[in-house]
């Protein structure tokens, strides 16, 4: 099983192949995630792990057309990202894109408005994550899409929430 840790930082994880824009101790390959294509071959991982990287690149559908070409057919792309509109998402200036907790519906095969990009995946989870301090919160807001899809409409500036936790499955 190839994994992928795109955006690795300092985070090197075991097992996978640590890409980063910076070539830091431990990291495998050093390419700009904002130059296409990737150094990968079509159909390479199995898995990718991304964590608060999407936000800092210049296109949403590039990379995620990226991410489908290097990725094997029903491999798991796991994502981190601020969630917008929290502080998290707008407070770093280097953020160039947000993302809310629609945004990867945009991918799946069944959205009507899936025209901005062939890369089809499935969402198979989707968390809203929580600072600390209301963590509570958290496992009541995650009880069902039902609750996910109130909180995304109706509560979000009440209760600002920090990560978009997205596991999408890859279509071909």
């Amino acid at each position: 099983m190839k994994k992928l840790n795109l955006g690795s930082g300092k985070d090197i994880k075991r097992g996978y192949v640590n890409l980063d824009s910076v070539k830091l101790p431990g990291v495998d390959f050093v390419h700009n995630l904002d130059k296409y294509p990737y150094p990968f071959k079509n159909n390479t991982f199995d898995e990718v792990f991304c964590s608060h990287v999407l936000e800092h690149l210049s296109s949403i559908t590039k990379p995620m057309e990226e991410l489908n070409r290097i990725c094997k057919k029903g491999a798991i792309i796991k994502i981190l990202v601020p969630i917008a509109p929290t502080v998290w998402a707008f407070a770093d200036p280097t953020h160039k894109q947000f993302y809310t907790y629609f945004t990867f519906n945009y991918f799946r095969p069944e959205d009507n408005l899936n025209y901005y990009s062939k890369a089809r995946f499935n969402i198979r989870k989707r968390k809203i994550l929580f600072s600390k301090f209301i963590k509570p919160i958290e496992w009541f807001i995650n009880s069902s899409r039902t609750m996910q899809k109130i909180y995304a409409f109706f509560l979000y500036f009440l209760i600002p929430a920090e990560t978009l936790y997205v596991e999408l499955e890859v279509i071909k």
